[in-house]
């Protein structure tokens, strides 16, 4: 039996070169061949919509790309996986789940999966944390057997059909919202992957059996359809035991996300956590300075909190505990809609504005060209690809920068790559304030390999009280002591056939038609809610 992998991972795991690589502005000349080829293909089959003059792409490349890497970047396989994923959409009717769905059937999903603290890591990746000893067998038996009062149905079972709607969270509202701010690095790239802290300390052998299906389902579902979503897990207080159970463990998840799980001592979770994150970012249980506690609103970090205008402090928690995505206004900013349905009525709410010089400044300018990364001993100026007209923000389903950097060629223009030329940092139409030099990410310094696993953590979950908000109705939206949200990625990647969720073959599927797809976002939609 294979031993856990414990202690932290190597220091040049935080470090933003290797993290990019294979990321939308760090492309090999042959990767940025395969987008266009998996472009192509995807279009011929009806299930992807180049840009226009006049419409928007059907997915941003970032999400795009996202399917290459778990495939290796081969156009093939990861059209299989893109395929498969479409499909099922239409089947489960996502878009329309996620815009439907009761927010109090989410609010209880929310309360069994990993939370979004509110809190980004030092790359700007937003960072999860999930309390497993607060999901006991009365919990998980209430919220496997609850019927949803959604009015949107779908082949797939009630719990599963939630579970969706929390990743489709992470893709709409948390990835989109981190990308835009200006202050990260590497704004050329967008925010396509969480970091997750899981503590199972007092956790026992027949809780961990007890949760096997609620993990493989969300293993399952993120290898399956939303893959590239994980940069790594961080798990904290594992029992005596978990060395002997980790070899029927492991096999919940896929080979990649095996290889992004990290099993620290006591001595190793401050030490690991602030070489990816700033102490005031890490919860204060775990030796950080953030007063976040499973069940709590997000605590949103200053320099989301300066670029966001909130139109309703009162609606607060709904904004960042309800299903939210992003729309863009006439003047190009990013806006927050909140969604879902309260007593059977559905709700539609522009509840937040992000300021127009963030995004502007994020996105840098309009006719932003790829970013090549080569290794050091070759290092060269990207090839000027063609660059497709421009997209005010990422698209719904996905969370690609506001443009289409790495596009399809329109049909009169071929697609060429410039000769290599010497690198110029930064080698994109960016103001040069964006990310200055003097804010350089450190190396992170780990603990040294001497350091030994240490004796289970004693860590305490706090008790939190319910709490209530007033939604515009006037009644009451009770959120109780959630235990986790938005989503335990597996993180896709696997070699071979994607993982498919069991579920009832597709119908029939008329492949020159894409209108089940999320369609482009406008600013008539605000108008209309006017």
């Amino acid at each position: 039996m294979a031993d856990p992998p414990t202690g932290p991972p190597p220091a040049s795991a935080s470090s933003e070169q290797s993290r990019l690589k294979g990321h939308l502005g760090h492309l090999t000349r042959q990767e940025e061949a395969a987008v266009v080829e998996f472009k192509k293909l995807s279009a011929s089959k009806g299930f992807y919509r180049p840009e226009t003059d006049t419409q928007r792409a059907s997915h941003d490349d970032g999400t795009l790309i996202r399917y290459l890497r778990a495939r290796k970047f081969v156009p093939q396989d990861a059209f299989i996986q893109f395929q498969d994923t479409e499909i099922w959409r239409k089947n489960n009717n996502l878009d329309a789940l996620y815009e439907k769905i009761d927010i109090q059937d989410y609010q209880e999903a929310r309360s069994v999966y990993p939370q979004w603290t509110g809190r980004r890591d030092k790359r700007g990746i937003p960072v999860y944390l999930y309390e497993v000893g607060k999901l006991d067998s009365k919990k998980m038996i209430a919220y496997s057997q609850a019927t949803s009062k959604s009015k949107v149905k779908g082949p797939s079972p009630s719990r599963m059909l939630r579970l969706f709607a929390l990743y489709e969270n992470l893709t709409r509202f948390v990835m989109p919202l981190c990308s835009a701010v200006p202050s990260r690095p590497n704004p050329e790239s967008p925010v396509d992957q969480s970091n997750n802290i899981v503590d199972i300390s007092r956790v026992g052998l027949k809780q961990f059996w007890n949760l096997r299906s609620h993990m493989q389902d969300a293993s399952q579902l993120a290898t399956a359809h939303y893959p590239e979503t994980l940069d790594r897990i961080f798990i904290i207080g594992a029992p005596s035991f978990f060395p002997t159970v980790w070899g029927w463990i492991k096999k919940w998840f896929d080979p990649i996300t095996t290889s992004k799980i990290f099993i620290l001592s006591q001595e190793q979770v401050k030490p690991t956590l602030s070489a990816f994150m700033d102490v005031s970012s890490i919860p204060r249980k775990y030796g950080g300075e953030l007063d976040f506690e499973c069940g709590m609103m997000p605590l949103i970090d200053p320099e989301i909190r300066k670029c966001l205008d909130l139109k309703n402090p009162k609606l607060e928690e709904l904004f960042l505990t309800g299903p939210t995505r992003w729309i863009d206004n006439e003047e190009g900013e990013m806006v927050a809609l909140s969604v879902g349905s309260i007593d059977g009525k559905p709700h539609k709410e522009a509840v937040a504005t992000m300021h127009s010089w963030a995004v502007r400044t994020a996105t840098g300018s309009r006719t932003l060209q790829s970013q090549r990364t080569q290794p050091e001993s070759s290092v060269s100026q990207p090839a000027s690809l063609p660059t497709s007209a421009p997209q005010s923000r990422p698209q719904s389903k996905g969370q690609g920068l506001p443009m289409s950097s790495v596009g399809s060629p329109p049909a009169h223009q071929a697609f060429t790559a410039a000769e290599p030329q010497p690198i110029v940092p930064n080698a994109y139409q960016q103001p040069p304030q964006v990310v200055p030099s003097s804010q350089a990410m450190p190396m992170p310094q780990f603990p040294p390999p001497s350091v030994q696993s240490s004796p289970q953590a004693t860590l305490q979950p706090a008790t939190l009280p319910p709490s209530e908000s007033v939604l515009p109705n006037g009644s009451i939206l009770k959120s109780q002591p959630a235990f986790l949200d938005g989503q335990v990625e597996s993180q896709n990647g696997n070699v071979g056939a994607p993982k498919k969720i069991a579920m009832p073959p597709p119908t029939q599927l008329q492949r020159t038609e894409t209108q089940y797809m999320t369609p482009a976002t406008e600013a008539s939609e605000l108008r209309n809610l006017q």
